[in-house]
């Protein structure tokens, strides 16, 4: 597992991302990231948030064009209403609520499956304008194999389930994970 911040910006993150979810639910304004330090630095990042285990939302950003505190803030907030998959948050559902947050790596393009590895990597694959993304630990979760994290990457990316043999650009990444409560592999605040 990569390091990118410390536990105290790990707390300050989850902290944000906290008051950030309650604010939109609430429909009040979210609060303001002073964004000194690591929390200045400008990283791709994912907020998902979990009701009693379930995945609940989950939205990413990966323009490295904001400032990693900013870049929480705004995730977490627009992930309480703006996931797809799922109905906007309800104010009964915010004590069942866990925050998860995933800090990005840059990624990397590979140049043999073999250089995956479930658990540590995460997979974007690209396909012309087409591009699917999963996070380390969703491979994790699922118990998936290499062969099947590719293919469930190439799904979400709306493409055949093998276009990663097919030309198909495959990337891998890592992730900091770190979540209010307890997550497995990860980093439990």
């Amino acid at each position: 597992m990569i390091d990118l911040l410390s536990e105290s910006d790990r707390r300050q993150l989850l902290d944000l991302a906290r008051r950030a979810l309650e604010a939109r639910v609430r429909r009040v304004p979210p609060p303001i990231a002073e964004c000194g330090g690591r929390l200045a630095v400008r990283h791709a990042a994912f907020v998902s948030i979990h009701c009693r285990g379930d995945l609940r939302g989950c939205l990413g950003h990966l323009a490295l064009d904001t400032p990693l505190g900013q870049t929480i803030v705004h995730l977490a907030g627009v992930v309480a209403d703006s996931d797809p998959r799922f109905s906007a948050v309800s104010l009964n559902e915010l004590p069942d609520l866990q925050v998860e947050i995933s800090v990005l790596t840059s990624p990397r393009e590979i140049e043999a499956v073999t250089e995956i590895e479930v658990g540590r990597h995460g997979l974007i694959v690209e396909d012309g304008r087409r591009q699917g993304l999963l996070l380390p630990q969703v491979a994790v979760e699922h118990l998936w194999t290499r062969e099947t994290f590719l293919e469930h990457t190439c799904i979400k990316a709306g493409l055949a389930r093998n276009a990663w043999q097919h030309g198909a650009r495959v990337l891998v990444f890592e992730a900091q994970v770190f979540s209010e409560n307890q997550s497995a592999g990860t980093t439990a605040i």
